[in-house]
């Protein structure tokens, strides 16, 4: 199923293959789908993509042409309306995907389909075997999920520890991770890599995990998310105004036989003061979570233990930089993604069904919260396990040897036994 990580590689892989592409005519549904009609027709028009937990927004924004007059057709049949854009929020389910073809190479599970304005045409298609995922036009991200786990990480933090009085956090750790409410874009596979890397037994109360670290989201911990290297500052903070606060110690060895004030506001650092030296104050910025959550939101110790919350920001970023689940609609590799998993249906690891029958892979002890009818098994078959190397084959081959003989006697007594005369006798 596609999680967090695999819903944001397929915005990127969006704006990838459709940057600089013009797209034109109706958006078009397959026949056997039941979501909803997209009514959209626009002589030209672009598509951009935004990922935000396990959602994915395609924003359709219309272009001005001569032959179109910057007027696009939308909604009912011969109906004329000002160009407008359109957001469709997808969720894919268990097997949604985007691929961007030429028309001929069509994929069979084809769902919803947006057609280029070139020759040969080319087709943006969001591809669903099972047909769980879904679209909404003129959508919303959904107003029942938090924050995103990965570019929103001070919201959802916050989010989570500013609600830990909530029933939800009465359930096992384990299945509180799939609560979207509070973890946008945990599944299946992350939460079991991420409790595995904290040793902590999926089957213990949520609140018990989470308690200590209410206090982790301090004044200190604030300032240190904003708080970023230079060449981290000309990518993510451009005009922006930075006000700064320098004391007499920590610019006595650069700047000499100055007077200096002990609050500096609105100056320009010279170049010669590094940032060990300088203690800024970032205020009035435009920066965003989305924008700092890949630069590492807090600056924590490397000696130190990261939490679960931590965890819960980090791990999707590592799928995210080594590809996630082979996200390549042309040529799916999960070598590498295989390689990174360190329990999720790993040999030797066990698995047990949580309460609401999702597997769950773990290490050791489940915990006291696990159900008590449930049965534990362990990953031991090796994949390079097949029928022609082991005793599967001696086996059977054993069983037909001992079966055969039987038969082939029974059925030679049932010839040797004599047939009763019948008449009389001479």
């Amino acid at each position: 199923m596609p999680e967090g990580p695999e819903l944001h590689l397929a915005s990127l892989f969006v704006n990838r293959m459709c940057g600089g592409v013009v797209f034109t005519g109706p958006v078009q549904k397959s026949e056997v789908s039941k979501n909803p009609e997209v009514s959209f027709s626009c002589p030209a028009y672009t598509i951009i993509a935004t990922s935000r937990g396990k959602e994915v927004r395609l924003t359709l924004t219309p272009q001005k042409s001569d032959s179109a007059q910057g007027r696009c057709r939308r909604g009912k049949t011969g109906q004329v309306n000002q160009v407008q854009t359109m957001d469709i929020v997808f969720r894919f389910g268990m097997s949604g995907f985007f691929r961007f073809t030429t028309e001929a190479e069509l994929p069979k599970h084809s769902h919803l389909r947006f057609y280029t304005n070139e020759k040969p045409c080319r087709v943006l298609s969001f591809v669903d075997t099972r047909r769980f995922g879904t679209w909404q036009p003129n959508g919303t991200w959904q107003l029942n999920r938090g924050p995103c786990i990965m570019f929103e990480y001070l919201s959802y933090r916050e989010n989570v520890l500013s609600h830990l009085s909530d029933r939800a956090f009465d359930r096992p750790i384990c299945e509180v991770l799939l609560n979207q409410k509070y973890f946008n874009g945990i599944g299946n596979y992350l939460r079991a890599e991420i409790l595995f890397r904290l040793n902590i037994p999926p089957f213990v109360k949520a609140r018990t995990v989470l308690e200590g670290l209410q206090t982790h989201l301090s004044d200190e911990d604030r300032k240190s998310v904003v708080k970023v290297e230079d060449t981290e500052v000309k990518e993510e903070v451009t005009n922006t105004e930075v006000k700064e606060e320098v004391t007499d110690r920590e610019v006595k060895e650069e700047v000499t036989n100055t007077e200096v004030k002990e609050e500096v506001t609105n100056t320009e650092v010279k170049e010669e003061v590094t940032n060990t030296e300088v203690k800024e104050e970032v205020t009035n910025t435009e920066v965003t979570d989305r924008e700092i959550s890949d630069r590492a939101a807090v600056k924590e110790d490397e000696s130190e233990t990261p939490d679960l919350l931590r965890l819960c920001h980090t791990v999707p970023l590592e799928v995210i930089k080594l590809g996630g689940k082979g996200y390549d609609p042309e040529n799916m590799d999960y070598t590498d993604f295989k390689s990174w998993l360190q329990c999720y249906y790993v040999e030797g690891m066990k698995s047990v069904r949580d309460h609401n029958g999702r597997t769950m892979w773990f290490k050791g002890d489940p915990g006291p919260m696990a159900p008590k009818d449930a049965k534990t098994k362990m990953k031991v078959k090796k994949e390079d396990d097949h029928d022609y190397k082991g005793g599967k084959k001696v086996k059977k081959a054993h069983s037909e040897s001992t079966t055969k003989p039987k038969y082939i006697q029974e059925t030679v007594q049932e010839k040797e036994v004599p047939q009763r005369r019948t008449g009389r006798r001479k």
